[in-house]
């Protein structure tokens, strides 16, 4: 285990500085993403004492509450989490003054957001404050809520208060959607109100791929074409689609998976370095790195759609035996592909990406794959050909960085054996109740855009993966469930003389 030399490395930040006062309304606020993702992270930030200190919850929905029982159905979720392990948010119990800080001003409201009344509602009650409006509603609502603040006024922002929209993923099922949402909603406000938010980069690790990269001088001169063979992207889940088939046919894997939350690790492992910190300058060279990212060609992906197997000694149901789910379905549970970037740093460096269900792991990394060394003098001492480094970087369940590499073996004889260094946050920092939503609702509260996405990044991100839905009619490979996925996938790479890097070897 990791040793830490000195004393303020496990030394908890200070809570950061409160934002000021607002107002959250939510729509959707009886809904499961509300309840499982959203107030979980208000509360992570209540008990960090993050919240500003006037803040207020307006939650609406066509469920007929009233704020007592929908506080009571927030308790109630919260207890169900805390019996899961494996649930974004479990706690053994809350803490009651974070919790009453958090819900002491708020309010549960009945009200139909496809009708003009609720936003005039809305108008009457919110006056001229600060004012953030979650859209914790389905895909097909974004627009039409959208439209409905901006033709009541409510997005008009006045000296001294803002109006801000975050708006959920899918952003759009394909690019010519993606192109119709964003112009929909441009019409009734500045970008710079709208938050596209992706929980991925409200994780740790995420956010710290730029410290790794660009504050250490051990990494940044080697990470290009010159000295990396390739990256993998891998994001394996053992979990099915956990009856969200009827949701999972319209979607698969690579909706669900590729243009958010993989394509959000890909720009933060590859772009460019920004001039600076500032929001716009590095969500300009993530937009660069996307744009200069090749369009898919029919042998650049796999598609896989997984079978019966066998998964911690239980029995998978295949695929098409789900309930809502088609029996001839041709939804891919798995996707994977190979990313060519055409630029100067990245040239002839190919990026395999791949994610899929009821996979043999759960297990979300990167895997940075150095040229190996010349062999010349290890071939003459009759030794292996060393293994080339790679450097992955633990996204999760594990959040970290492993080194692997090569040393000598003891003994008198010159022989190599692979070894492995490994660095885990929760060693030198410890660990803290983070669901991924609380960096970037506070910095949506405090006006900070970084951590989101643009318009043109989410177009350039569906433009290069639109040739996959053109064929989608294409009958995905099987695969048993509990295995790495298909054969198919393997090949992807064998082509090219190289192969996945095996995932799973680091256990919470």
């Amino acid at each position: 285990m990791p040793q830490n030399s000195g004393s303020a490395t496990n030394t908890p930040s200070s809570s950061p500085a409160a934002p000021p006062p607002c107002t959250m309304v939510i729509f959707g606020a009886g809904g499961d993403l509300t309840k499982r993702l959203l107030i979980p992270s208000l509360y992570n930030l209540s008990v960090n004492r993050s919240l500003p200190s006037d803040f207020r919850i307006l939650a609406i929905d066509q469920r007929d509450f009233d704020t007592q029982g929908w506080v009571a159905s927030l308790v109630s979720a919260i207890e169900d989490f805390s019996k899961d392990p494996d649930a974004e948010f479990s706690v053994d119990h809350l803490d009651e003054t974070a919790w009453g800080r958090l819900l002491r001003n708020a309010r549960y409201q009945t009200g139909d957001f496809t009708t003009d009344a609720l936003f005039s509602e809305l108008k009457d009650a919110l006056g001229n404050g600060n004012v953030i409006f979650y859209l914790a509603v389905a895909a097909r609502f974004f627009a039409p809520v959208v439209e409905g603040l901006g033709k009541a006024g409510l997005l008009r922002q006045g000296e001294g208060f803002f109006r801000r929209v975050v708006i959920e993923k899918p952003f759009g099922h394909d690019v010519e959607s993606a192109r119709v949402l964003n112009a929909a909603i441009l019409k009734q406000g500045d970008e710079s109100q709208f938050y596209r938010i992706d929980h991925f980069l409200g994780k740790e690790t995420v956010q710290s791929i730029m410290a790794v990269r660009f504050a250490n001088g051990m990494f940044e001169p080697s990470w290009r074409r010159e000295y990396i063979d390739h990256v993998q992207i891998t994001a394996s889940e053992t979990v099915g689609v956990e009856n969200r088939g009827r949701f999972y046919e319209g979607t698969g894997a690579l909706r669900d998976m590729v243009p958010n939350h993989l394509f959000t690790l890909l720009c933060m492992i590859a772009m460019e370095p920004p001039n600076s910190l500032d929001a716009e300058a590095v969500r300009q060279e993530k937009t660069k790195l996307l744009e200069a990212v090749r369009t898919l060609g029919p042998k650049d992906y796999v598609r896989g759609q997984y079978e019966a197997g066998r998964i911690a000694a239980r029995d998978i149901a295949a695929y098409r035996t789900e309930p809502d789910v088609a029996p001839d379905s041709r939804t891919e549970t798995y996707i994977a592909m190979k990313l060519m970037i055409d630029n100067w740093r990245w040239g002839g460096v190919p990026f395999y990406v791949r994610t899929g269900k009821r996979l043999a792991a759960r297990q979300t990394e990167i895997a940075i794959v150095f040229k190996a060394a010349p062999y010349t003098i290890f071939r003459e001492l009759g030794a292996d050909r060393p293994a080339p480094n790679v450097v992955r970087l633990l996204i999760d369940p594990v959040h970290g960085i492993r080194t692997e590499f090569e040393a000598k073996r003891p003994g008198p004889e010159v022989t190599l054996a692979p070894v492995h260094s490994t660095f885990l946050y929760r060693d030198f920092f410890g660990e803290a109740p983070n669901v991924g939503y609380e960096t970037l609702l506070y910095d949506c509260m405090i006006g900070d855009p970084m951590l989101f996405q643009r318009a043109d990044a989410i177009e350039a991100a569906w433009r290069i993966v639109q040739p996959v839905f053109d064929r989608a009619g294409d009958e995905p490979v099987p695969y048993r469930a509990g295995t790495q996925g298909p054969d198919a996938a393997d090949e992807l790479l064998e082509r090219d003389g190289r192969a996945w890097v095996s995932v799973g070897g680091v256990q919470p």
